[in-house]
């Protein structure tokens, strides 16, 4: 039992009373590559980690819902009847619009006693939310006796917060967070969901770098740069009337079409297009077995979302540079939407010790405070146990 599990069940048995009915696991996730391209019908490669948010569960015989954040010492408690988007802040909104998205696609849930755990550093690009948002869903389908898909919860969970919560992500995290497997990457088509399972060499150690710099993902330029690209759509599609997002505009019919976009609009549209012809090139490379061209890859992601998207950052840009300036680092590039959180560096086994000694040098000798170093290894998805 991890000690992130054995938090949630010790705080359940403290505040409830007796064990609880189940625990339900739900890992972060580390994008290796394919940033900012899954609301814009791209591809993807994401790893659920082992690092994770658990959820010690028991159904009521009302509607209530009690929650309690073990992790923060909040407590927060709501009716199942009467939810409404924008009626919760906070963590609460999580689980709340969870419930709200299970109920209006026609699932009747129980209420809930619960006590939330985890160790996916919040704010750091590794995706607690939508690990809270997995969590819940798949401790109330139990409790509830709903064999729900795996990809309509994924769903469910991605509307949950674009409607309620009101944050515009894709359906990349959640996917993550739900279809996961030990030892590989997951190549995600964010269009048609279709997914393919990518083993992930031995020798690759993925380091990830926590820089500190904490965002509020809704109240961040995210929605901006969405919007941003909906723009470019727009404005290509009068060139190009057969495509419905940039997954569709080859780099050839941008570039042909950049005297017609506002240069801002025109970059984010770059970024796009050429991360996804990136994450494919990753994968071809992950399969031959040849980490330098994949870690070419990540470093040409990091300079495109650093001047083509702006979502870097200078804690950011310095950790990747002093990653990339050890011997045996493939590659280095922010991960998650941006604007602060963490880096990851893919590196031989043998050179993570010296990788992090540089990170925790070049990082404290330039911000005055120390990133948080930990290596994740590719992860199951999802769980529920019962007691």
């Amino acid at each position: 039992m991890t000690y992130a599990e054995a938090r949630a069940v010790r705080g359940f048995q403290e505040r409830f009373g007796e064990l609880p009915r189940l625990r339900a696991r739900a890992p972060g996730r580390v994008n290796l590559i394919g940033e900012h391209t899954d609301y814009n019908d791209g591809f993807v490669l994401p790893i659920a980690i082992d690092r994770a948010i658990w959820v010690a569960a028991r159904p009521r015989r009302d509607r209530q819902v009690h929650l309690i954040a073990a992790d923060f010492g909040e407590e927060a408690v709501f009716p199942l009847d009467g939810l409404q988007p924008g009626g919760l802040r906070g963590w609460a909104a999580y689980p709340a619009g969870v419930a709200w998205a299970l109920e209006q696609a026609g699932f009747r849930l129980p209420g809930m006693d619960a006590v939330v755990a985890g160790d996916v550093p919040i704010g750091s690009g590794l995706s607690s939310s939508a690990a809270l948002e997995v969590a819940f869903a798949t401790a109330w389908a139990a409790l509830g006796g709903h064999e729900v898909p795996r990809l309509e919860l994924a769903r469910l969970c991605q509307r949950a917060e674009n409607e309620f919560v009101g944050v515009r992500c894709g359906i990349m995290d959640q996917m993550a967070a739900l279809f996961g497997r030990r030892g590989h990457a997951l190549l995600i088509d964010c269009r048609s969901l279709e997914t393919r399972l990518i083993p992930i060499p031995k020798e690759m150690v993925v380091l990830v770098a926590d820089s500190g710099v904490r965002r509020e993902l809704a109240a961040s330029e995210y929605n901006e740069r969405r919007a941003q690209c909906e723009e470019a759509v727009r404005r290509l599609q009068g060139r190009y009337p057969g495509i419905r997002a940039l997954r569709d505009v080859s780099r050839a019919q941008l570039e042909a079409a950049r005297g017609e976009l506002p240069d801002r609009i025109y970059r984010r549209a770059r970024h796009v297009v050429t991360e996804n012809e990136r994450v494919l090139r990753a994968v071809e490379a992950l399969v031959r077995g040849d980490l330098p061209a994949f870690g070419e890859q990540l470093n040409a992601s990091h300079e495109s979302l650093r001047d083509d998207y702006e979502v870097s950052a200078p804690e950011l840009d310095t950790l990747v540079e002093a990653a990339r300036s050890v011997p045996g680092v493939y590659g280095a590039r922010l991960t998650g939407a941006g604007f602060g959180g963490s880096i990851l560096t893919v590196v031989r086994r043998e050179a993570v010790q010296a990788v992090s000694e540089a990170l925790i040098r070049r990082y404290e000798a330039r911000f005055g405070r120390r990133p948080t170093l930990f290596a994740v290894e590719p992860d199951e998805g999802a769980t529920v146990h019962f007691e």
